[in-house]
């Protein structure tokens, strides 16, 4: 009668199984454009349902609220097990499932009683608890295919019967491994030190879902894939510290500690530390627990500001009371010489205080913080495997859910197919991407754009720059590998000598040059910036900096003066680089100067001109959206707000775009309608007064990037809606007309094609559709891969189409897409996903930079909510936050491509 771990029945994303009738339905025809390519997908369809009613119970323990503890406690107790017998499933909260059916129970529970324990007096009766269950509802698997089959409309119960599904398929691998959410993990061979005593492992990943099959029908499947994993390593917490903080030995870190104690609540010891709070670590001092046959185990609250030696405690013997140091009761109790310097543990139990070097952390128990550098990168090195690789894991996973075997499934009636599905996808037609200039030298041909790389060696951009380079700087920031001046020299010569090959204007070769320390802080920027203008004559455009190593400080400091107090846009370049002076290289960096100056590298265009002739002439305009929120883990203070991030297209052809931003609360997904009045307002007006000749666009395609399913009805509601009223605002009788488009790589789907119908890494090519086996049998909805994968398994991009009303047909949606992902403004290569969103994406995380110092300004309306990770319930956040520092617009970087 086991139960999941962690699992909670109520609320299932992927269980969303209604049309609501704003999307548009599923288009009629599939794509027949370029030519089928089989392709297996990491999807495994449902074989046979369950054919009996499953009986679903409301269960209630106590009060209602207990801890998950406690409930599990009760449910696992022997007094309930001997009333509702085998074969039940629970979700470790409040719903339970059985073939059974049973009239209402309610039973108490003694846990002291079943434990053979004898309470205190004062505790007797206190760990008797009441179990209530009584039967809810009837769960009908004929139904739920019936819907698939199209004999019936939806209705609630096929949601409550694919959840229950859902769950039946992590009942037993949750009784054997480490759950977390919806993967499992389980400590082998395959793990990895990421360093800061934190360790990454691998698992597998599983979810049910409605989808269609090969044969275009609606079906069950079931997604697998690989999970990676953070986890504590199980070490001393005394070691555990000492990595934690990157201290060398014990005698260094009671130092750091004893420095830190006076101010302990500010300092940043305090800080790190907070990360072993909930922590569970085992003790061997006490020997084995009698009752579970274990060590006993607790779970840290959190690090003291006091050693063992110096915090007292009270110790009671019948009516005597003394009082003594944690390091005297434990040379009293234990005969335990505890050492003197380190901090002491809190427990979360009342009044326990353990010693850190008699604790180690249990095993296989979740890192949920944000990563380090160093971390990350070790991070990546693991989890970015080849699709072959990737492949041996996902069967390495079908193995630990072992589902032939799985006796839960088999007692319900559930059988899931363990061969994968393999479907007819599409590979569509690369385009020709044009360059200026002319001869062969003045495109890439399909077939070569279509390898996913090209060569920028003798060719021109397409637009160059509208601000002729005129007025321009370096700085050589000093340090370890600082480039010397005859280096900076040579590569700077060598950068205008490619920048007007590729057809940029270079009105003024001279540039300033100077040396500048990180000690000198904003008085390097401004000394470059007063030096360059007086030199010229004229205010500096753009500013070269040349660092030696990657600051993410540094360069968000430097670019925050520049860019809000200068208005100028700048270029970082590694020392490593500059001292090679590579042509290619430094062809990477005209194109993010052109783009910054005005100009664009090429343009892309292929069968879209044939499957929608018209399309061009339509005046369009693309916006795209992204929210970008703190990493998981990250201390929730004013600069870890939400950021909000919008583009705009600045041209007809799509290969231009302006880029806005703004805080957008804590943590809030939608953007605010403030934020789409200020930031898209602006970038509208310039719109209709430099492309749109007055006039606001027939057609605004908006992207939106990141939203969950649950999510897309705000999306129309809200910021759809917004942006509808702020057109009106410009022209009431307007009536643009509006495609929808979320964009997604937050799955789990994967495509692996079959034969020679990959690349020579067995990735999909550039331009690879799957529009079933895994797509929403009533949706519009597809999967893409745009782009060719330099490194490990290609994720191609969700794209689900919420609003129609150009009526666009799927193949004119889908080859767009396509055929823009090769107009990305700084690569020769397509991307994964539509630039517009791509653009947003970027300038969301680089608006972090422009953060205001301080809290929000006053008189804004606050609000509190708990922290995730507080350690106490009175430890609160704020919901609003500061907005960013405005970008100074006075040369007109608003609408240049300053976040390229």
């Amino acid at each position: 009668m086991a139960a999941f771990r962690h699992a909670d029945a109520r609320t299932n994303d992927e269980a969303q199984l209604a049309v609501p009738n704003y999307i548009p339905p599923r288009p009629a025809k599939l794509n027949m454009q370029g030519k089928e390519v089989p392709v297996k997908l990491n999807t495994f369809n449902v074989a046979q349902m369950p054919t009996k009613p499953v009986y679903q119970y409301d269960v209630n323990i106590g009060s209602g609220t207990e801890k998950r503890g406690l409930i599990m406690n009760v449910w696992e107790s022997k007094t309930v097990k001997a009333k509702l017998g085998n074969g039940w499933l629970f979700d470790g909260n409040k719903i339970a499932w059985s073939l059974n059916k049973m009239d209402s129970t309610s039973l108490e529970v003694d846990l002291d009683a079943e434990r053979g324990r004898n309470p205190r007096e004062d505790r007797k009766g206190k760990n008797k608890h009441r179990f209530h269950i009584r039967c809810t509802k009837t769960l009908r698997f004929d139904l739920l295919g019936a819907y698939l089959a199209g004999k019936t409309d939806y209705a609630n119960e096929i949601t409550e019967a694919i959840i229950f599904l859902d769950h039946l398929m992590r009942e037993t691998p949750s009784g054997q491994y480490t759950q977390i959410k919806k993967s499992f993990f389980s400590r082998g061979d395959t793990r990895v030190n990421l360093t800061g005593a934190v360790e990454a492992f691998k698992g597998v990943f599983s979810s049910m879902r409605v989808a269609t099959n090969p044969a275009n029908k609606p079906c069950l499947t079931v997604t697998v894939d690989v999970a990676n994993g953070t986890f504590f390593q199980d070490l001393r917490v005394q070691e555990a510290v000492l990595h934690m903080l990157n201290i060398p030995n014990p005698g260094a870190f009671k130092g750091a500690y004893a420095a830190a104690q006076d101010k302990w609540d500010k300092s940043m010891m305090k800080t790190n530390l907070k990360r072993l709070s909930k922590v569970r670590v085992i003790v061997g001092h006490r020997g084995v627990d009698t009752e579970t046959g274990q060590l006993p185990t607790y779970m840290i609250d959190k690090v003291m500001s006091r050693t063992p030696h110096q915090h007292k405690i009270e110790i009671r013997d019948g009516e005597n009371r003394t009082w003594m140091t944690v390091a005297e009761y434990f040379r009293r109790k234990y005969d335990i010489m505890v050492i003197d310097g380190l901090p002491l543990l809190k427990m979360t139990k009342k009044d326990i205080y353990m010693p850190m070097e008699v604790c180690k952390i249990v095993q296989n128990q979740r890192y949920p913080f944000k990563l380090n550098e160093k971390q990350t990168s070790n991070m990546i090195k693991f989890a970015v495997t080849p699709p072959q690789e990737r492949w041996k894991s996902i069967d390495h996973g079908l193995e630990m859910l072992s589902w032939p075997s799985d006796p839960a499934l088999k007692h319900f009636g559930l059988n899931i197919d363990p061969k994968p599905v393999v479907v007819k996808a599409r590979q569509l037609q690369p385009p020709q991407v044009t360059f200026g200039g002319a001869g062969n030298q003045a495109h890439v041909a399909p077939n070569e754009a279509g390898k996913g790389r090209w060569m920028l060696l003798g060719k021109k951009f397409l637009g160059k720059n509208t601000v002729p380079l005129k007025s321009w700087g370096v700085c050589v920031v000093q340090g370890r590998g600082a480039v010397d001046a005859e280096s900076a020299k040579r590569f700077f010569g060598r950068f205008v000598e490619v920048y007007k090959k590729h057809g940029g204007d270079v009105q003024n070769a001279k540039f300033q040059l100077m040396p500048g320390t990180l000690q000198q802080g904003t008085e390097m920027v401004l000394n470059l910036w007063n030096a360059t203008g007086n030199m010229n004559q004229f205010r500096p455009q753009l500013l070269f900096f040349v660092v030696p190593d990657r600051n993410a400080e540094t360069y968000n400091r430097i670019k925050k003066i520049c860019e809000c107090r200068l208005g100028v846009v700048t270029q970082f370049l590694q020392s490593a680089h500059v001292i090679k002076n590579q042509d290619q290289y430094i062809s990477n960096v005209c194109m993010k100067v052109n783009a910054k100056l005005g100009g664009f590298t090429s343009r892309a265009t292929g069968a879209l001109t044939k499957i929608a002739p018209s399309n061009a002439k339509i005046p369009t305009m693309a916006i795209g959206a992204d929210v970008s929120h703190p990493a998981p883990g990250a201390l929730k203070d004013g600069s870890t707000g939400s950021f909000a991030a919008i583009t705009m297209s600045l041209n007809t052809t799509l290969t231009r775009y302006a880029a806005q931003c703004d805080t957008n609360g804590f943590r809030v997904e939608m953007i605010s309608t403030p934020n789409i009045e200020n930031l898209l307002g602006r970038m509208v007006t310039h719109w209709m007064g430099s492309v749109g000749q007055g006039s606001l666009p027939q057609r605004v395609i908006y992207f939106r990037d990141g939203v969950s399913e649950p999510q897309y009805q705000h999306v129309l509601e809200q910021e759809v809606r917004d942006i509808k009223n702020l057109f009106k605002r410009f022209a009431p009788k307007h009536t643009a007309k509006f495609v929808v488009i979320v964009a997604s790589k937050r799955h789990h789907v994967r495509f692996f094609p079959e034969g020679k119908h990959g690349d020579r890494n067995g990735n999909p090519n550039p331009g690879t559709l799957v529009e079933t086996g895994v797509t929403h049998p009533f949706q519009f909805d597809f999967y893409l891969c745009a782009h060719s994968a330099i490194k490990g398994t290609a994720r191609p991009v969700h794209y689900t189409v919420l609003m129609n009303e150009a009526g666009m047909s799927s193949e004119e949606i889908q080859q767009m897409l396509f055929e823009h992902s090769f107009q990305y403004i700084r690569s020769t290569t397509p991307v994964s996903l539509f630039p517009a969103v791509y653009y947003a994406h970027l300038a969301s995380q680089r608006a972090r930079g422009h953060a205001s110092d301080g809290n929000p300004s006053s008189g804004k309306k606050q609000t509190t909510e708990p922290k995730e990770t507080a350690t106490s319930t009175s430890e609160k956040t704020p919901t609003e936050v500061a907005p960013i520092t405005p970008m100074n617009n006075s040369q007109g970087i608003d609408f240049s491509m300053w976040y390229i």
